[in-house]
């Protein structure tokens, strides 16, 4: 590895005294030369050359080559951003049988944080959900290993497996005096990303889990069940929930937007350079004929989640009504490494609003706050940190907001924020405590 890296270092050199040759200014040229061949990048790479072949030849035990390749890699991805990671041929696989929405597994939406898995959110009606895992429950070790020391694909892949298996989860909970042991059996995960019911025979209520292959195509059955069972003269208006939607696809994003719009923009990214900018708009034209829409957020909607409710809230489509967004305003870019090689999930933008305001560790604050009623047993529990909290992450565009409250009641007559949503299409108004935010200045 040594000799290549004095090759790369040689060749370099020798382009650049080829061109001295023909310059003007020879003598100056010679030392630019010498100066880009002394360079911090170059020295650094010699030093990566160094400690690979010292620990080929005098570690204890012959190590794999590959998994010191692989440990330099995700050593590098770490230093970026908490979104950033490189997967392997296994985790490039299953992120795929993920964002398709089938494969064998408990159902849990996880991150990495200070080297352990930490629960994002249990999927509704999965073995994860039905054991009682939580949202911030921080999973310390799978079937008695340590997590400590995994990368997130690892310990994701090692809580993948074949539907009847089981699995124990060792885990610490804000607020147990004690580390947890959690027994699940594995199954056949389905994401089902949405769901939807009508409401006293003039209301939709439509529920999005995430945003996968799936959702966009589940929305309209949805809006279409929903329209045969409510005649429009009855129908009131709809509720989308987001609460807890960890996001997903960009894609299905500007998709799910474009079904409650006629027109105008859903979304920009924007890179490093201006050249990188995107902008995504609306398009197949608004299903719901303009009816009346509230959308419910959180703590835990993110990502995908918060594009819905930014372009709905700045197009003037839609009502907000919960607790601050989580803050995740990046995009990551899935690039394919080659056969074997699996994949680079790259952070390469953010994305704004179309009021043009970045989303990135400040979230999105409702139209209407409503604060649940929280259990004892979950005080202390009940709210997300954000992206804020997130170590490495991109700084805001401004005053960064830590996270909000994510708690949302297993029993409807205790949702305050359902039952506020309901409450304002109906033409009431929502609860006393409920707190009306400024009015925004939308782009026309």
């Amino acid at each position: 590895m040594r000799r290549n890296f004095a090759f790369l270092l040689g060749t370099v050199t020798g382009a650049c005294l080829t061109a001295l040759v023909i310059g003007p200014q020879g003598a100056h040229l010679v030392a630019a030369a010498k100066a880009a061949a002394r360079s911090d990048t170059y020295t650094q790479l010699n030093l990566f050359g160094s400690v690979f072949e010292r620990i080929k030849t005098s570690y204890v035990e012959k190590p794999d080559d590959s998994k010191l390749m692989e440990g330099a890699i995700n050593g590098m991805i770490s230093a970026l951003d908490p979104h950033s990671r490189y997967m392997n041929e296994k985790g490039w696989s299953d992120m795929q049988e993920t964002t398709h929405g089938e494969f064998g597994g408990l159902g849990i939406e996880v991150t990495m944080e200070d080297g352990l898995v930490k629960v994002v959110t249990p999927i509704d009606d999965t073995p994860a959900a039905k054991a009682g895992m939580l949202s911030g429950d921080v999973i310390t070790q799978i079937d008695d290993e340590v997590i400590q020391g995994m990368t997130l694909e690892q310990a994701v892949s090692r809580m993948k497996g074949p539907a009847n298996s089981k699995i124990r989860l060792k885990v610490v909970r804000k607020g147990a005096a004690a580390p947890i042991d959690v027994a699940i059996v594995r199954e056949i995960i389905r994401v089902r990303p949405v769901r939807f019911k009508t409401d006293g025979g003039d209301i939709g209520y439509i529920r999005i889990t995430r945003f996968n292959e799936q959702t966009t195509d589940g929305l309209k059955k949805a809006i279409a069940s929903i329209s045969k069972e409510i005649p429009p003269e009855k129908l009131v208006g709809y509720v989308v929930d987001l609460r807890n939607n960890p996001g997903g696809l960009l894609d299905q994003a500007v998709s799910v937007s474009s079904a409650f719009m006629k027109r105008g923009e859903v979304v920009s990214t924007r890179g490093r350079t201006s050249e990188e900018t995107q902008r995504f708009s609306a398009r197949g034209g608004d299903i719901t004929k303009g009816k009346p829409l509230v959308v419910l957020i959180n703590g835990g909607s993110a990502s995908a989640s918060e594009i819905v409710a930014g372009a709905l809230r700045d197009h003037k489509r839609a009502t907000l009504i919960g607790t601050r967004t989580f803050g995740k305003g990046s995009v990551q870019t899935i690039i394919p490494l080659g056969a074997g090689n699996g994949a680079l999930a790259l952070t390469t933008a953010r994305y704004f609003t179309p009021s043009g305001r970045s989303i990135q560790a400040q979230g999105i604050a409702p139209d209407v706050e409503v604060l649940q009623d929280v259990p004892d047993e979950f005080k202390g529990r009940a709210e997300l940190k954000g992206e804020a909290s997130m170590r490495g992450h991109l700084a805001a565009d401004g005053a960064e907001q830590t996270g909000s409250q994510a708690y949302v009641p297993p029993n409807e007559k205790d949702d305050k924020a359902l039952n506020a949503a309901f409450n304002l299409l109906r033409g009431g108004t929502t609860n006393a405590n409920a707190v009306t935010a400024a009015k925004r200045a939308v782009p026309n």
